[in-house]
């Protein structure tokens, strides 16, 4: 191996300031000037020959090569830490603050218990929850963990872990099929239709008028629905469907025995249910942090042995 004597040379400046999101900031918390910080930075740029961020007198940025590099700094600053640790005699159980992002519905119906039930079992960890429908940046942002229920996950460098299948639901109130009919096949909320059925969207998918639908046989069928309510929250589109408002559509998990008890109908149950899958998003599967691994193996058993149906 050979021997590199400023091969870390500016790793946890450069770590600090994309923690911090500016250069002053990275200053106030390192204790040096900002004329240090950035000349440690552009030290290390050239060091490395590629440009690690773009910054402006407003904003700062990392390049798709400062992305994939600061995940591999903080891993090495973790390791670090974690082997001054041991030669100090400290135990390695999960403790400090695990940072996590949740979707608010998902969060609240199905992991209120669980994240009370991961702080009793491990009392040195603080839990700093992220309860938003929004789409964070894992790594600019500072998360362990982002939990996130999607039918198709999108292509990425981070890690994921399937820890629940659920399902996605297309059900009206009893109220609104009396008044408008019950549709007998997803065709009848096409937009284009004479007099079609309302429906209530979520405004936080890419394209939220679009429902996809498998018939029995497997043959897929994409209809663009007509909204007459568009939110970003899951919880009023449930509260107005129970109106009689519109139609909505949902992953099951949000439902709490709706159907059960009559308060809502489940329309086109003759189709295939198509698959809404809960994942684990992390930076790295290797050298994790212990409180990191402690929070995915217990959500992962938990929501494991409570898939929705």
């Amino acid at each position: 191996m050979n021997y590199h004597p400023q091969l870390l040379d500016g790793l946890q400046i450069f770590v600090e300031v994309v923690k911090a999101g500016s250069f002053t900031e990275a200053a106030d918390n390192t204790g040096h000037s900002t004329s240090y910080i950035s000349k440690e930075i552009t030290k290390l740029e050239e060091r490395l020959g590629v440009r690690l961020m773009n910054r402006t007198t407003r904003s700062l940025n990392l390049t798709p090569e400062g992305e994939v590099y600061v995940q591999q700094c903080q891993q090495l600053i973790s390791d670090a830490i974690q082997a001054q640790n041991l030669l100090m005699g400290q135990q390695l159980e999960p403790s400090g603050t695990l940072r996590v992002s949740c979707p608010a519905s998902f969060g609240i119906v199905q992991m209120q218990d669980l994240f009370a039930d991961f702080l009793r079992s491990y009392p040195k960890v603080r839990l700093d929850l992220d309860l938003s429908n929004r789409k964070v940046d894992m790594i600019g942002e500072g998360f362990d963990v982002i939990v996130r229920a999607t039918p198709k996950l999108e292509d990425s460098s981070l890690i994921s872990r399937r820890v629940m299948t659920s399902r996605a639901v297309t059900f009206a109130a009893p109220a609104y099929l009396q008044q408008y009919g019950t549709p007998l096949h997803p065709e009848e909320l096409a937009h284009d239709r004479p007099n079609p059925h309302q429906c209530i969207t979520y405004s936080y998918l890419k394209q939220p008028r679009l429902w996809d639908f498998v018939n029995q046989y497997g043959k897929p069928t994409t209809v663009e629905v007509s909204s007459r309510i568009s939110s970003n929250s899951s919880e009023m589109e449930l509260s107005l469907c129970r109106q009689g408002m519109g139609i909505a559509r949902m992953p099951a998990f949000m439902l709490t025995g709706e159907l059960e008890r009559g308060e809502l109908v489940e329309l086109f149950s003759d189709f295939r249910p198509m698959a809404i899958d809960i994942y684990l998003i992390y930076p790295s599967r290797k050298h994790m942090s212990s409180k990191v691994r402690a929070f995915i193996d217990f959500v992962a058993d938990r929501l494991g042995q409570a898939e929705a149906a």
